[in-house]
């Protein structure tokens, strides 16, 4: 009876600890995992990686939206002045702009990794002399957008929903691309910044704008210049006859030149004025290398294909 007892207790003793030991395995497995190493970013750099960061700052408005749509805004101490969706990130930190970036100020919020631009040489030497890990982020076509999307999620340990996000986005491409595959290419001449009516700028080769012009079923204009963003001429514009214009506006900009461009006697030569068809389109969600160009993808293929869109 003695031996007996003993094997009941021990069972009483040994069984819990099974299922709690199979219990913290479970739920371990289900948490996100970090694996520290080394990445390389859009410039080749190798950056080491030893842990997950907590406090970012990103001086690039692409990278911020893509930080907050993957839930890591908390770990955002800190902005470019040009970070301004979603609205809560107006609500962050500034670091300065793309010409002023603030070094000091960066220094003060004491980030364990910063997103910078290519641009930034100067601001990167200092963050050289200073210790500062930083990473540069500047994909040349969408499916760079969505590497850097899981690129982030790796580095921040969350993988599992940068991969979902992706996903979704690449669905969401493929839909659009499935509509327009077998219709008809218009003509599209897309512009921004209209300062200046008979020397429009525009989508080029190497720009986010003629791709997604070319993913949305349309002609992009501006493909047949040697530079991303390029100026044509009035005559080259009325001569290419666009049957689609699209203006980009950012804040509101660009919204009266249209009436005037309109009234132009050399635009009014084209087909799309002729057909009213000139459409708005805000350029944040076409020239910002974040989540939101997918929408600016089905924006722009309602605008070029509105019959596929209805």
């Amino acid at each position: 009876m003695k031996g007996g007892n003993t094997l009941v207790r021990l069972k009483q003793f040994v069984i819990p600890v099974i299922l709690l030991s199979l219990l913290i395995g479970t739920v371990a497995a289900c948490q996100p995992s970090y694996q520290p190493g080394v990445i390389v970013d859009d410039l080749g750099r190798q950056i080491s990686l030893d842990k997950v960061p907590q406090r970012i700052v990103s001086h690039v408005p692409s990278v911020t939206e893509i930080l907050f749509a993957l839930g890591l805004d908390e770990k955002v101490v800190g902005v470019s002045d040009y970070c301004d969706y979603p609205e809560t990130a107006k609500l962050k930190e500034k670091v300065g702009g793309f010409y002023n970036p603030s070094i000091e100020k960066i220094v003060e919020l004491d980030p364990d990794l910063v997103f910078t631009y290519e641009g930034e040489e100067l601001l990167m030497l200092q963050f050289d002399e200073l210790g500062i890990t930083y990473i540069v982020f500047q994909p040349e076509d969408i499916d760079g957008i969505l590497n850097n999307i899981e690129l982030v999620g790796k580095i921040t340990g969350i993988e599992s929903r940068a991969e979902e996000l992706v996903e979704d986005m690449q669905a969401r491409i493929s839909y659009v691309a499935e509509r327009v595959r077998d219709a008809p290419r218009p003509r599209v001449f897309y512009t921004y910044a209209i300062t200046d009516l008979n020397n429009p700028w525009t989508a080029g080769p190497g720009s986010f704008g003629n791709s997604l012009i070319s993913m949305a079923g349309g002609e992009n204009i501006g493909a047949k210049a040697s530079t991303p963003w390029p100026q044509f001429s009035i005559e080259e514009v009325v001569s290419s006859d666009p049957e689609v214009i699209i203006v980009s506006v950012v804040h509101g900009t660009a919204v009266t030149p249209i009436e005037e461009l309109k009234l132009h006697p050399a635009w009014r030569e084209t087909t799309a004025i002729k057909h009213d068809r000139i459409h708005i389109i805000d350029g944040n969600l076409i020239e910002r290398s974040g989540p939101r160009i997918v929408q600016g993808l089905e924006e722009m293929a309602r605008i070029i294909h509105p019959e596929l869109f209805e």
